[in-house]
């Protein structure tokens, strides 16, 4: 165990030293992601003029609340796989006595540790500009929140590993992504809550993954009424399933794989 430890806190202290060096450029990568806000100016006025299951407040504590959980569940390892498939940088990896998974999950946590100062100065700016928005979350819902970001970020990880698997077989998996993408910006809760969905598309849409990556943790911070034990359960049973393709798929290309030095 003290073992396992010290191998953490040393890759950990060694991503986030490369991550401090782009600190500025992780400021811009935050702003990059700032749809949330822009759709909370739209979604605030036609709640004030219509008849929808949020308030124009309730609609603004969601929409900052998606804001902040996608600057710690947001994931890139397709295209860093995809380079090293296709540069044959993965066969000196493949030598370490590591699978080369946890390279990219240290990668992801440093940088999300580097974004959390950013983050807190953000929702003071919010709460500052817009004081009617300001609530206090109850400490459960805090907690389950908390839960339930960890779990996104593994679900959305594990998922779009599993998508980089087909880097084996095809130069850019990255598409595949990208059409993912297309049903992930809808279904996930980003550019609407699922609230405001028909009652049979919401309940067939909550059976996917998607809205448990963004979607259940911003509700669950705003005290939003939810199934919480079926959500984890749903949760947890999308990243299994994904897990298991994840490693079956990396099984099968590691045969097909041909970089420089395997």
């Amino acid at each position: 165990m003290r073992w396992l430890i010290k191998k953490v806190i040393s890759f950990l202290s060694v991503y986030y030293a490369h991550m401090l060096e782009y600190r500025a450029e992780i400021f811009f990568w935050m702003l990059s992601g700032s749809l949330p806000i822009i759709l909370m100016g739209v979604w605030i006025k036609a709640a004030q003029g219509g008849n929808f299951a949020l308030s124009s407040v309730e609609f603004a504590r969601y929409f900052f609340c998606v804001f902040q959980v996608r600057q710690f569940t947001n994931v890139w390892v397709i295209w860093d796989f995809e380079k090293e498939v296709i540069e044959g940088k993965l066969s000196f990896k493949l030598l370490y006595p590591v699978d080369p998974a946890w390279y990219h999950v240290a990668r992801h946590i440093a940088e999300k540790m580097t974004r959390f100062p950013i983050a807190i100065l953000i929702t003071l700016l919010f709460f500052y500009l817009y004081p009617e928005a300001v609530w206090i979350p109850t400490l459960m819902n805090v907690i389950l929140g908390l839960m339930a970001i960890v779990l996104s970020f593994t679900l959305r990880f594990i998922i779009q590993y599993t998508l980089a698997m087909f880097c084996f077989w095809i130069e850019r998996a990255s598409s595949i992504q990208q059409f993912w993408f297309l049903f992930d910006i809808f279904l996930s809760g980003i550019t609407a809550p699922l609230d405001v969905f028909p009652s049979f598309v919401r309940h067939l849409v909550l059976l996917t993954p998607f809205p448990y990556t963004v979607y259940f943790p911003a509700s669950l911070f705003i005290n939003n009424s939810l199934n919480i034990f079926l959500s984890f359960f749903i949760m947890l049973t999308w990243i299994i399933i994904f897990f298991v393709l994840n490693r079956w798929l990396w099984k099968k290309g590691l045969k097909q794989y041909s970089g420089m030095g395997a």
